[in-house]
């Protein structure tokens, strides 16, 4: 560490390669650890004498999505994030990693996917120009760029949920729900 503060020379940060993930390790064939409940060192395992008798926990299989996903839009049509966020909770469930993602990211990975769904109808249904408020030439459209926008954010939102199920699923998976959701999505909201 220099006199700074700061740290100089050394190994640099994330140098070296990845680790694998868990599916990966498996599918090649390599040496994959899973922690077993055996592996634990001794005396580390708690009994059920050392704990404290907790609330009464019932059991939940999904957790409701919030309000705000299926809120009434100013066409007065539901947002519909709902029933992404459903749809997303259970490819979840079957790959048996719904426990490891936070709620609230699939539910904000829902939204901004509806979002980027509705301006790319608003775009086919205005188009691609717009007229200037104050000049009235021609310009683009501003649900373009929200358009955009929505995307990467629902990208990144989705890379995130995706790099998780990558990490700890330890079945082999094909399929991904992305695949088909604009197309359930766009079907759906035909029938509103």
């Amino acid at each position: 560490m220099a006199k700074d503060g700061t740290n100089r020379g050394g190994r640099r940060v994330r140098a070296g390669d990845k680790p694998l993930p868990l599916n990966d390790k498996i599918t090649r064939g390599k040496a994959a650890k899973i922690l077993e409940p055996a592996d634990l060192k001794p005396g580390s395992m708690l009994d059920a004498g050392d704990l404290d008798s907790g609330p009464d926990l019932n059991g939940v299989d999904m957790p409701a999505p919030s309000e705000y996903l299926r809120a009434r839009q100013k066409d007065g049509k539901p947002l519909g994030a709902d029933l992404l966020y459903k749809e997303t909770w259970h490819w979840l469930k079957e790959r048996g990693c719904e426990r490891f993602i936070n709620p609230r990211l699939i539910e904000a990975y829902a939204q901004a996917f509806t979002r980027y769904i509705q301006c790319e109808e608003a775009i086919s249904l205005y188009g691609l120009l717009g007229k200037h408020p104050t000049t009235g030439g021609a310009m683009a459209s501003p649900f373009v760029q929200m358009s955009q926008s929505f995307q990467k954010q629902a990208n990144l939102l989705w890379y995130e949920i995706f790099d998780i199920v990558k990490q700890n699923c330890t079945t082999a998976f094909v399929g991904n729900p992305q695949d088909d959701i604009m197309e359930a999505l766009l079907s759906g909201r035909k029938g509103r």
